[in-house]
């Protein structure tokens, strides 16, 4: 969902707030603004899709978007410093103007949920578009059935969206479960990796289920998955990880016949199967 006229063209944004997610601050949540009414009112996305986050002079990078459509006026974007790109976007101040290329790619379908029950599985900050989803059906709440949540991270510090975690656990009507890959003292909660907690769970398989994190967390996940009875149609997932320049020019996205910058990022278990290396 795209309404911009020039998706080579940056569109100016303001950096509004930064969130130091973690205590080394090596990843920072984003809330841009858009610094032209008309941009506001052109940009239209769903959640699953993605952006290129680009300063002037130093280059660009993709970050699938966390904020959610029902967000109003801003956009959110969490960053993980591990490049040139990304240690210059840490060093950006409140109120500094950056470049914003999208919305692109495809989205979760979150038309084809509505009338059943989600079951939604992140690891580590790639839980970004993962927000954008669950944001986007609690506050279209009746839409959808019951929403089950599987977060793991490796640490309790790597856990991104702390505040909105406990949040969401005192909510009444959503199923929030999480873990860290080994037990640590002060911890309460899970243990144990993501696919290990996902089979220990016992899913309903007839629910729709969305998987993002890190590749081989998607990997080991989607067996259990298959294994549990879930069809292969309702399981999607996002290979975001591989988008380069977000237009299908540069081929670095490339894997089988698909561009996953064009044709995804988002696909269902059903696409991947014919796609060679997925992960």
């Amino acid at each position: 969902m795209c309404n911009c006229e020039n998706t080579y063209i940056p569109i100016p944004m303001k950096v509004e707030r930064i969130l130091n997610e973690n205590p080394d601050r090596s990843l920072r949540t984003y809330d841009l603004s858009f610094v032209n009414e008309e941009d506001k009112n052109n940009f239209k996305y769903l959640p699953g899709q993605f952006c290129e986050f680009s300063i002037l002079g130093k280059g660009e990078s993709p970050f699938g978007i966390a904020s959610s459509p029902t967000e109003k006026d801003i956009l959110k974007f969490t960053v993980n410093r591990t490049g040139s790109v990304t240690n210059d976007i840490h060093h950006l101040q409140v109120g500094d103007t950056v470049g914003i290329r999208g919305p692109m790619g495809n989205w979760y379908p979150v038309e084809k949920f509505k009338g059943g029950d989600v079951v939604i599985i992140g690891g580590g900050f790639a839980f970004t578009t993962l927000r954008s989803m669950l944001i986007y059906m609690l506050e279209n709440r009746a839409d959808y059935g019951k929403i089950t949540v599987i977060y793991g991270a490796r640490t309790p510090d790597l856990f991104i969206y702390k505040d909105e975690l406990k949040e969401w656990d005192k909510r009444d009507d959503l199923i929030l479960h999480l873990t860290i890959d080994r037990p640590m003292k002060g911890w309460g909660g899970l243990c144990g990796f993501v696919p290990t907690i996902t089979k220990e769970l016992a899913l309903d398989p007839t629910s729709w289920v969305v998987v993002c994190g890190p590749p081989i967390m998607i990997k080991f996940t989607l067996p259990v998955l298959i294994e549990s009875g879930f069809p292969d149609n309702k399981i999607y997932t996002s290979l975001e990880r591989r988008m380069k320049c977000g237009i299908g020019k540069c081929g670095r996205c490339g894997i089988g016949s698909k561009y996953i910058c064009v044709d995804g990022p988002v696909f269902s278990y059903e696409e991947l199967k014919k796609i060679p290396e997925a992960f």
